[in-house]
């Protein structure tokens, strides 16, 4: 990959490579754009096939982290970090701190959170070199696990959904389907079952199954068939891509609305959906609901009702979505792209004040 070139591409301000000997860390930074505030974004613990892949993916996520803040309201920019390993077996105290310590060294261009292969705890342990860590754990002083705001997020982005479809919002014998029912989706299966709706899940943990059936009734489907079952809307909370050639004639929803990051594969799969008459929630508008609780507790305390309250405006936003794209005939996709872009030039376009 010609790094510099992609930088460009895309407007990114900084990536920084970290590399420690002693605790064995190898990983990157990626800070997009700070135009609306710090960049937030989690530390993310996978062991990448090379380090161009571990880098095309820390590139990709922490651009869509302002895209995220931007069209959710937040006042934050977009960045990212991956540490290249199994954070079954490589993750340590001593690599914790050593990303902090890189971390740190940004002087709060970058705040951290948590991500896939770390959490609360883990953060926790960073936190011990650097203020700029979030989602902490409670006995380490923090708000914890902000899976119950990006859920609520997911049931808020659904409810608008149900609006566009049938000039109502509510949950009340509609169908969800839930692809991944592990943190998150077991929130978003929660929140859903209480307001009425029937549950139709599929994991790859029969564990995590069994406990939606007992505590939901859920009806039980497998990993890829969860694709083709009828359902009002269609919530993927655990991979990426899953709209793609392969699933997108499969579909028989009526929208989509899931916590997983990057569900369209390409961008012209917005279009698609939207060709097919299905109502697509942005994923990064949809799932902002864990971003809008970090900022709370970036800016001072996190009070879980005015959390809440804050992640409910993501209905609103996903409605005009679904408006602007109608009136300027493109995807929703595209239509949350030019919201946040828009708000971002608009933001970036004041004047500056000096003063001594």
């Amino acid at each position: 990959m010609e790094i510099l070139s992609q930088l460009r591409k895309y407007n990114y301000q900084q990536v920084v490579f970290c590399n420690d000997n002693s605790s064995g860390l190898k990983a990157i930074i990626a800070v997009h754009d700070t135009t609306l505030g710090p960049a937030l974004g989690g530390v993310r613990m996978w062991p990448y096939a090379s380090e161009e892949e571990a880098l095309e993916d820390v590139l990709r996520l922490s651009r869509g982290m302002t895209y995220k803040a931007s069209v959710s309201g937040c006042n934050l920019g977009g960045g990212k970090s991956v540490i290249i390993g199994d954070p079954k077996t490589q993750k340590t105290e001593a690599l914790l701190r050593a990303m902090g310590r890189f971390i740190h060294s940004l002087g709060g261009k970058y705040i951290c959170g948590q991500d896939i292969g770390t959490n609360s705890h883990d953060m926790a342990v960073i936190q011990q070199e650097t203020p700029f860590a979030s989602c902490v754990h409670e006995k380490a002083g923090g708000p914890g696990d902000p899976s119950f705001a990006t859920a609520w997020g997911v049931k808020t982005g659904t409810q608008a959904i149900l609006k566009a479809v049938y000039g109502s919002d509510s949950l009340t014998d509609r169908r969800i389907a839930i692809q991944g029912v592990g943190n998150v989706g077991y929130f978003v299966a929660k929140y859903c079952h209480e307001e009425g709706a029937k549950i139709i899940a599929a994991d790859i943990s029969e564990e995590l199954l069994k406990r939606v059936s007992d505590e939901f009734a859920a009806e039980i489907v497998g990993i890829d068939d969860i694709y083709g079952v009828e359902c009002d809307v269609f919530s993927p909370c655990a991979f990426g891509a899953v709209v793609n050639d392969d699933t997108i004639d499969k579909f028989k929803c009526k929208g989509i609305s899931g916590s997983a990051n990057n569900v369209l594969k390409e961008n012209r799969h917005g279009m698609e959906l939207q060709k097919r008459g299905i109502f697509y929630g942005p994923d990064y508008l949809v799932n902002s609901g864990g971003l809008i609780h970090c900022q709370e507790e970036v800016l001072g305390e996190v009070v879980k009702e005015r959390v809440l309250e804050k992640v409910s405006r993501i209905y609103d936003q996903t409605l005009q979505v679904f408006k602007k794209a109608e009136e300027e005939g493109i995807s929703t996709a595209e239509a949350s792209d030019r919201i946040a872009e828009e708000r971002i030039k608009s933001i970036s376009e004041i004047g500056r004040i000096w003063a001594e």
